[in-house]
């Protein structure tokens, strides 16, 4: 919290340098997302100092906060989802500068434990759970009902929040037959013996860009050596944590609370979504744009080639 406050009080007085020295202020827009975990690794184990920086990591409620601290010139730095790529594409002065992670393999269907539902079929007519109207998981539990050829009435899409007490509270009051949310969302519930983890919605989205790598166009246009320093560290960090499972999952434990059964749970199903180029694939880009479109993000959809560089990834 000391660290939002921070971040926010920077945003709003507009008055932090967008780089000081050789420490990148680097934003993360989730304080808890197992897909921006390879920063935090690679801050812990020394990755950014090997490459010659330091960095300073502040954690945000939301991408729309990080990329108002960025807009601010009060990070260098962001982390978040590509679905963010609409933020730049509204004019940010940012470029995503690497496609992190290509499926939503941390984002999941959950049903209550009790559910005769096994496979995504069995939810046709049913009540979906998704966080907000409009938001990625509305767009989700949509792109369900069009990926199976439902029909637009084919689900029922219920508002229930973020919260997992209230994703709780609406299984055991069978106000909806699914929920989609965190996947370790549906790992803790089964713990409780009140949810089980369905499917990934990456079962019928395919890639989306869902981690990805910001940077703000001042640091690129004169620190261009700090943002390759950067992704080369974000790259070492991501290979550490394939092969030191157990020393990743302490390090993530310490964000999100888990315990180890469940954070074990959440590293198997996660880990092998990251990226090992960075690079931006076709159908990341279709899915991103066709969530722009659908959910009416931005007036027209540009090209989005004209929202991100691979010029600063490493060869590897």
């Amino acid at each position: 919290m000391r660290r939002l406050a921070l971040a926010l009080a920077l945003v709003a007085l507009g008055a932090a340098p967008a780089h000081a020295g050789d420490t990148l202020r680097v934003g993360k827009a989730s304080p808890t997302a197992f897909a921006m975990l390879p920063a935090v690794v690679a801050a812990e184990e020394g990755f950014f100092k090997n490459h010659g920086i330091d960095v300073q990591i502040m954690d945000f409620g939301g991408g729309a906060k990080m990329h108002q601290a960025m807009a601010a010139g009060s990070l260098d730095i962001g982390i978040g989802s590509g679905a963010e790529l609409a933020m730049v594409a509204k004019g940010s002065p940012e470029l995503a500068i690497c496609n992190a992670a290509g499926p939503p393999l941390f984002i999941a269907i959950a049903v209550p434990f009790d559910s005769p539902a096994h496979k995504a079929e069995d939810l046709k007519g049913k009540k979906i759970g998704v966080s907000s109207p409009n938001s990625m998981t509305y767009w989700m539990a949509l792109q369900l009902a069009k990926h199976y050829g439902w029909g637009e009435d084919g689900i029922t899409i219920v508002t229930l929040g973020g919260e997992t007490a209230a994703i709780i509270a609406a299984f055991k009051t069978h106000l909806v037959d699914a929920d989609i949310g965190g996947s370790a969302v549906a790992f803790s519930m089964e713990e409780q013996k009140v949810g089980r983890f369905l499917i990934p919605v990456s079962d019928y989205l395919g890639n989306m860009s869902s981690d990805t790598v910001f940077a703000s166009k001042k640091l690129i246009a004169e620190h261009p050596d700090d943002v390759r320093a950067f992704l080369a560290g974000w790259f070492d960090g991501v290979d550490f944590m394939r092969t030191h499972k157990a020393e990743t999952v302490k390090i993530a434990q310490k964000m999100t609370g888990l315990d180890d059964t469940v954070q074990s749970r959440e590293y198997d199903q996660s880990i092998p979504m990251f990226s090992n180029d960075g690079k931006f694939d076709e159908q990341s880009l279709a899915t991103l744009k066709q969530s722009f479109i659908d959910l009416k993000l931005l007036d027209t959809v540009p090209d989005l080639r004209t929202t991100f560089t691979e010029a600063y990834l490493p060869k590897r």
